[in-house]
């Protein structure tokens, strides 16, 4: 799990490098800055920790609750074998590797550099934006986490699907799942939150940052079936919690910037960056 979170922070630093063109320690200062200069921003960054911290420990909540209830196969019965099908159509082994980097560290490598680049640009209000839709995200995907558990598809046999991600990360289940549960599938977070930083980026103006994160949202995206982890209702629930998050992060941005001393204004779409 170590080299994970290593390279997670090198990649975080790389992709901030790329998507703002400046030194990405100067994240780190700004950020700070940020923090000490308004409590807005200090208040979203502990809830953006705390609802993370709850994702963490979803699995334990679960447990206490002792809810047995299973929709898997009620799944399964409105979409077949559309896994399945995928699966067998675009199985390459070069490309697993490919998939599992992108599930594995890209996913949170895109979400934090994404505060990053946009700190470094001075674009406060992608940044506050990017917190609120993280929060929304994670807020809203947990109750079904807890109350409508989905198991992953490859874990269910009539599906018919295989788990790829062992073909590279053969310890997974020893040192991954701890972090997800087997039932925590709708909706998708890799879908949401890759498309949510997709759609942020778009709003951003910032053309680098747009081709990024839309090449990361599409490879996750296709990846949760290619490795068998997703259904396609889940992939369908996380693309439109995506939507109702970014549009509520950023009208929450506006209300929380909205002031005569703050700037609210986009960057320029067509602005080079």
């Amino acid at each position: 799990m170590n080299y994970i979170v290593l390279y997670t922070a090198l990649l975080v630093v790389l992709l901030i490098w790329i998507g703002s063109r400046r030194n990405p320690l100067l994240a780190v200062v700004e950020i700070g800055k940020e923090l000490l200069h308004s409590y807005k921003f200090l208040l979203l960054i502990v809830g953006t920790f705390g609802v993370l911290a709850l994702n963490k420990y979803e699995l334990q909540i679960e447990n206490k609750i002792h809810y047995s209830s299973d929709f898997t196969s009620f799944i399964f019965g409105l979409e077949g074998h559309f896994v399945h099908n995928l699966q067998q159509l675009f199985y390459t082994p070069w490309l697993t590797p490919i998939i599992v980097f992108f599930y594995i560290f890209m996913l949170q490598s895109v979400l934090a550099a994404s505060l990053g680049v946009y700190v470094l640009s001075k674009n406060r209000l992608m940044l506050y934006a990017t917190c609120y839709a993280i929060i929304i995200n994670y807020s809203l995907a947990i109750p079904f986490y807890l109350y409508f558990p989905v198991d992953e598809v490859w874990s269910y046999i009539p599906a018919g699907v295989r788990f790829t991600m062992l073909d590279v990360f053969p310890k997974f289940e020893q040192e991954y799942r701890p972090l997800s549960g087997l039932n925590n599938c709708f909706p998708s977070l890799h879908t949401s939150i890759s498309v949510t930083m997709a759609l942020l980026a778009y709003r951003s103006g910032n053309r680098r940052w747009m081709i990024i994160t839309t090449i990361s949202a599409t490879v996750i995206v296709f990846g949760i079936f290619y490795l068998g982890i997703h259904w396609l209702t889940d992939m369908i629930g996380g693309s439109l919690l995506a939507v109702f998050a970014t549009s509520m992060g950023v009208q929450l941005a506006k209300l929380t910037l909205w002031s005569g001393e703050e700037s609210l204004s986009v960057r320029n779409r067509a602005k080079a960056n």
